[in-house]
């Protein structure tokens, strides 16, 4: 039972982080199409994903799986390593379905989005904070 509650503490733990890293990465999409023009929805979210990767590292570390114990540069490369990967598909999910289709590129980020919440849940609970 304890290890029930631990495990749906920690995925409540981790949409609220979620939450939070999707925010700043979204935000930052919104500034660099809406304020700096880039011309690519693709870059520019490829940009924005630093920022929310950044925040969802600390996030994990500290708040989700409170693996800090662990080396901070051992977690932080191959934390790094694995949203590397999950930038660039997300990247080439939006960059297919808005410069490619022209699609709205909020929808893209959506779908994009879905398919990074399941992969990175995966990789950091198996890879990252083991």
């Amino acid at each position: 039972m304890l290890r029930a509650e631990t495990n749906q503490a920690q995925a409540a733990r981790y949409i609220a982080n979620g939450i939070a890293a999707t925010a700043v990465h979204y935000a930052v999409l919104q500034f660099n199409l809406g304020v700096l023009h880039l011309p690519s929805a693709g870059l520019a979210n490829l940009i924005a994903a630093g920022f929310g990767i950044t925040t969802s590292f600390l996030g994990s570390r500290y708040f989700v799986f409170r693996a800090h114990a662990g080396s901070f540069l051992h977690q932080f490369a191959r934390f790094g390593l694995l949203y590397a990967c999950i930038a660039l598909l997300h990247g080439g999910v939006l960059w297919l379905w808005t410069d490619l289709n022209h699609l709205d590129f909020r929808i893209g980020f959506l779908l994009a989005t879905a398919l990074q919440v399941v992969l990175s849940f995966w990789g950091n609970k198996v890879l990252v904070f083991r």
